[in-house]
C-alpha cells in the first residue's frame, strides 16, 4: 500500500504523540512566561527540562543527567548556569566523595514555590478551557495511559 505525500505529511503531523508533545510545549511555554514575570528571567526551556528531576533533598549529577535524558556534559553545563544564577549548589556526595550532589539553594527553594503556584495557575487555565468533566477525564486518561503495564 502506497500513501501519497500529502497524506503521509498529514499523518506525521496529526497523531497522539504530536498532540502530547504540543501540549507539553504549551505548558512549558506558559510556565516559562509566568516564571519570567516572577523575576526568574535567566531561565530557559533547557533549564525547565532539567529542574523537575532534581530532588528537593539533592541529586547526584550523574543521576540527574540520566533521569533528564541528557549527557553528563549537558547536565553539568545547565547546573553550572543555574549555580551562577543562585538556584543550585554542588557539594561532594556524602556517600561517595568522588560524586557531586546538586541541591537547591534558598533562592532555588523560592523558585520551587513559584513553580508550584504556576503549575496550579496553568492547571486552572486548562480546567477553565476544558470544563470540569473533560479536565477530570483528561487526568484519568493520562494516568491510565502512563501507568506501567503489569
Amino acid at each position: 500500500m502506497t500513501i501519497n505525500a500529502n497524506d503521509l505529511q498529514q499523518a506525521r503531523q496529526q497523531h497522539i504523540g504530536r498532540q502530547l508533545q504540543q501540549a507539553a510545549r504549551d505548558f512549558n511555554a506558559r510556565a516559562l512566561s509566568k516564571l519570567r514575570e516572577r523575576g526568574h528571567t535567566g531561565l530557559g526551556a533547557a533549564h525547565l527540562n532539567l529542574l523537575p528531576y532534581l530532588e528537593v533533598g539533592g541529586t547526584r549529577l550523574t543521576t540527574l543527567a540520566e533521569q533528564a535524558g541528557m549527557t553528563k556534559q549537558a547536565a553539568h553545563q545547565l547546573v553550572t548556569e543555574l549555580e551562577r544564577q543562585g538556584y543550585l549548589s554542588r557539594q561532594p556526595d556524602p556517600q561517595d566523595r568522588r560524586a557531586q550532589r546538586v541541591t537547591f539553594t534558598p533562592e532555588g527553594m523560592g523558585f520551587l514555590e513559584d513553580a508550584d503556584a504556576i503549575k496550579r495557575e496553568i492547571a486552572a487555565e486548562y480546567r477553565a478551557k476544558l470544563g470540569p468533566d473533560y479536565w477530570q477525564h483528561l487526568g484519568e486518561a493520562l494516568t491510565l495511559l502512563l501507568a506501567p503495564e503489569s
